[in-house]
């Protein structure tokens, strides 16, 4: 099955793509895996990645898509796979079905995560960062014992400006830019498959499964 995973951040997409992939027995692949692959193996496209990433600047498409092109062409992903962050916008969507009909198929089903702005913000504003572990602990989900302070080592914790709300809601704005055509694209092939992605991680495995069941092969 060849299956792409979309949601906002702190969907719980990570952790689902895991236990999918792994019902699916089909290989998880991530863009930020693709990444530290061919930067740690130092490929030509690992190094222009590199060079963009050190400078703080965004990989360009080209350079992502040609990786992606390269990991979907490995042996493991032959019989189908789990893309989880690729493709982002619609551009990328297109490429995507290009790249697959070189490889002689198309996407299967494209599961959306479906969780509201609110519940985000509450999941990614409740983080705390050990700064001297890096621990991460949860202040409703997995709080410290003594607050602010990290049961592990004992070190202070802190809030990431990326995990401060005002960055949240922005991100959440930008993604609704970017994916609500992508969603819509799928949706129009038909192979758009919603599931609430609230409550317990093993509820949302089992919705997850329920819902791809009509579209596996």
């Amino acid at each position: 099955m060849r299956l792409v995973l979309v949601g906002p951040p702190g969907a719980g997409k990570g952790t689902q793509a895991q236990y999918v992939a792994q019902y699916l027995i089909v290989p998880k692949i991530s863009t930020g895996d693709i990444f530290r692959a061919n930067v740690g193996q130092g490929t030509p496209l690992g190094m222009q990645a590199k060079a963009f990433m050190d400078a703080g600047d965004l990989v360009p498409d080209e350079v992502t898509i040609q990786m992606v092109r390269d990991r979907l062409a490995e042996d493991d992903a032959v019989k189908g796979f789990l893309l989880d962050g690729f493709p982002r916008n619609l551009p990328q969507a297109r490429v995507l079905d290009t790249l697959l009909l070189d490889l002689g198929g198309g996407v299967d089903a494209v599961l959306e995560m479906v969780v509201d702005d609110d519940e985000v913000v509450r999941r990614l504003s409740g983080r705390r960062t050990c700064r001297q572990c890096g621990r991460i602990w949860h202040i409703d989900f997995e709080p410290p014992t003594t607050e602010d302070i990290c049961d592990g080592c004992g070190g202070p914790l802190f809030q990431r400006d990326d995990d401060k709300e005002e960055t949240i809601r922005h991100r959440l704005v930008v993604y609704a830019e970017q994916t609500s055509p992508l969603v819509s694209y799928y949706a129009d092939k038909g192979i758009l498959v919603g599931i609430d992605a609230t409550g317990p991680v093993d509820d949302v495995t089992e919705r997850a499964i329920a819902a791809l069941r009509r579209y596996a092969h």
